[in-house]
């Protein structure tokens, strides 16, 4: 029976990996390498996560729960230990702007919407957005890329008004890098916890809402109903998430806080090769 369960699990995670092997295909990035980054990865979880009386798993251990020879533990518990394998993942300038333009109350009236700022000269300027949030970028600048991109207009008395909300990465490599951090590991990480027998707590929210009786024409029209929803969803959970942070900030706690990610998606399956029946 166990047999037979482990063979459905790895089943399932065959179909998982479609989309990562495509998107691993697309940057170059072949088997020897990720096989790599996988036994990385089970050296790392079985030394952190399966330890006894509260101990990191020792080598030999590790090797019995991963099949891996000791010396290929120990290797790659050097490589984790070098910080090689520490990835950052952080957000531009221009959309940390946008995103506490969108957020704070001093930038925002008494509906929450982003208000028209002098670019300087006055109190919550432009200019003073910039400085707050935007690191060392100048605002001329600022103002200059938020242009060429669209997430501002400026009005004939030189005031500027955000048009978006959010900004995408200048490039898909970076892009890439933002969606695998904050959308698939944390969707992962719901998934580990809500299938952990041993979980303290409560199981994290994850809804889905799923059919297979719609076509083409249909598609489309849903597809536009769950991007106005989830724009919705998410920007309401994004000033939440501001509030909290506000009150973080004017505490000045730098220890001890924790990564939240609360995340909404939407999904037409298009790979007819994938087997899998719903």
């Amino acid at each position: 029976m166990q047999e037979k369960l482990k063979q459905q699990v790895l089943n399932t995670f065959l179909l998982v990996m479609r989309p990562v092997v495509r998107i691993l295909l697309r940057y170059g990035i072949g088997y020897r390498e990720f096989a790599e980054v996988v036994k990385t990865a089970f050296v790392d979880v079985a030394s952190s996560d399966f330890g006894l009386r509260g101990r990191p798993t020792n080598i030999s251990r590790v090797a019995v729960m991963t099949g891996l020879t000791r010396k290929e533990v120990k290797r790659l518990r050097d490589k984790l230990k070098s910080g090689d394998t520490i990835i950052a993942v952080k957000t531009t300038p221009l959309a940390d702007v946008l995103h506490h333009w969108h957020a704070q109350p001093d930038y925002t009236d008494s509906s929450g919407v982003p208000r028209a700022l002098s670019f300087s000269g006055e109190e919550d300027s432009f200019t003073e957005l910039v400085r707050k949030y935007g690191g060392d970028v100048p605002a001329g600048a600022m103002r200059t890329e938020m242009k060429r991109v669209g997430a501002i207009e400026e009005d004939q008395r030189g005031r500027l008004r955000a048009t978006r909300r959010g900004f995408r990465p200048g490039s898909q490599h970076e892009n890439l890098l933002t969606l695998l951090v904050h959308g698939a590991y944390s969707i992962f990480s719901n998934i580990a916890h809500n299938t952990d027998p041993e979980r303290d707590g409560d199981a994290w929210a994850h809804r889905i809402a799923y059919t297979t009786a719609l076509q083409g024409g249909e598609n489309r029209q849903l597809r536009r109903i769950a991007k106005d929803r989830i724009k919705e969803f998410s920007e309401s959970i994004d000033d939440s998430l501001m509030t909290y942070e506000a009150l973080q900030d004017a505490g000045n706690e730098s220890q001890g806080r924790d990564a939240i990610a609360v995340g909404v998606f939407y999904c037409e399956e298009q790979d007819k090769n994938a087997k899998y029946e719903w």
